[in-house]
């Protein structure tokens, strides 16, 4: 169990990074005197943090499993703002989102890729590009450019920051900027609308369990669980809920998505462009706040 007990976790890092600020030297000052700490039993304890969680058959103590879920969850965070610096500005316009007023942006160190990069591989992550067909498992939109032809298809036009494998569990995308027609993703929605699953980014709204949580609590939040296995990809492997059940689990608002709406929204992590019943919807300014899709789950045959 002393592998259990690390001396380091990822919201000390976190918690490092937002009092430094934005100060120079965030790496030298912060990160490197968190990763001596760090190693060698932290990275061991995510290794197996993956090992476990992608594991259907884990028999351990169900609060382990919590445990390390929670753990992923708080080092996606410190992925999330220090990634800020890689993207566009917040357009303004309306009400700021509630993740920007918790965390102002400009309250972060500004590091280079070269120095996300160095941190995650001395956390035992790999990461990876995959510059050419667009793929929403691996590639989230940061922004489009809109194509003439509403009919082209999304493809890949520039890699803004490259995603992270841990294992077989997919840490995070790659952020990427796309050119596609309007009927497969539209700008100011597919780059624009918020953004599910995802704690902060600096150009758009984002959406994720923790948000309007106290303190503690939202840092009881799960990790979502995109894996590869020998069998395929599994989307969301945590899901249980019916992503058809209108008559039952479904809200209204998440009932007036249609099906395939639904199913870009947990394959995308976010709608791409605006709903079909979006009059509707717009009843309730507060609709994409309070849309809940975290607990969906793809049918077997998708």
């Amino acid at each position: 169990m002393d592998e259990e007990r690390q001396p380091v976790d990822a919201y000390e890092l976190f918690v490092a990074l937002r009092d430094h600020g934005s100060a120079p030297d965030a790496f030298e000052t912060v990160v490197t005197p968190w990763l001596a700490r760090a190693s060698p039993g932290y990275p061991a304890r995510l290794a197996k943090a993956a090992q476990c969680l992608c594991d259907d058959g884990f028999d351990g103590p169900a609060t382990l499993r919590e445990d390390m879920s929670w753990e992923l969850y708080a080092l996606s965070r410190v992925s999330d703002v220090l990634l800020l610096a890689q993207q566009p500005p917040y357009e303004a316009g309306g009400e700021v989102p509630w993740a920007h007023r918790l965390h102002p942006l400009d309250q972060w160190p500004a590091l280079g890729l070269e120095q996300y990069l160095r941190l995650f591989a001395r956390l035992g992550l790999v990461a990876f590009e995959e510059t050419g067909t667009f793929d929403p498992f691996l590639h989230e939109i940061v922004e489009v450019e809109q194509a003439a032809d509403p009919k082209e298809p999304v493809r890949v036009t520039e890699v803004v920051w490259p995603g992270l494998w841990l294992g077989p569990l997919l840490f995070s995308r790659a952020g990427v900027r796309v050119r596609a027609g309007a009927r497969h993703a539209e700008r100011g929605v597919a780059d624009r609308s918020p953004l599910y699953w995802t704690f902060l980014r600096r150009h758009r709204p984002t959406v994720d369990e923790s948000h309007g949580w106290g303190h503690n609590s939202q840092w009881r939040t799960g990790f979502r669980l995109d894996l590869r296995t020998q069998a395929g990809r599994r989307v969301n492997a945590d899901g249980h809920q019916d992503i058809d059940d209108a008559e039952g689990s479904l809200g209204p608002n998440e009932a007036l998505l249609t099906p395939a709406e639904r199913r870009e929204l947990v394959r995308h992590r976010c709608l791409l462009r605006p709903p079909e019943n979006a009059a509707a919807l717009a009843a309730d300014a507060s609709w994409e706040a309070d849309l809940y899709p975290f607990d969906w789950r793809l049918p077997a045959s998708e």
